[in-house]
């Protein structure tokens, strides 16, 4: 097979070209910096204060708040394109201090009531 023959090119559509490439890369460049980082999600941070809050100083309505902020944080970061919203691992966080500290918290109450319940039934029936 015969090699091909090589052609001119016009030094017009030679500059033309390469002006217009050199363009497309810079349109390339202004897409890619224009692509939006991602945001942290409010009601994730939410959630992770409250949850640090209710083993500070605000006990039980601390802990419903971070509970109900983690679940909606996490329902918005799922439903969102993926890698548009963060956050994840601070809903997680405060979903769990959250949890627990209200497990923690019904369980000293119901101990408290037992004890206390018990100390009266006793005492109502000891004359």
């Amino acid at each position: 097979m015969a090699p091909l023959p090589l052609r001119r090119i016009d030094p017009s559509v030679a500059t033309h070209y390469s002006s217009h490439r050199r363009n497309l890369c810079a349109v390339e460049r202004i897409a890619l910096m224009s692509v939006p980082s991602p945001r942290t999600s409010t009601l994730a941070v939410i959630s992770l204060i409250f949850g640090i809050l209710c083993w500070i100083g605000l006990p039980f309505l601390g802990a419903v708040v971070a509970i109900v902020c983690g679940h909606s944080a996490r329902g918005e970061i799922r439903r969102a394109p993926p890698g548009t919203i963060e956050g994840d691992g601070m809903a997680i966080t405060g979903l769990l201090l959250g949890w627990v500290h209200l497990l923690l918290f019904i369980l000293v109450a119901a101990a408290f009531l037992l004890f206390f319940g018990g100390l009266a039934f006793i005492a109502a029936h000891v004359h």
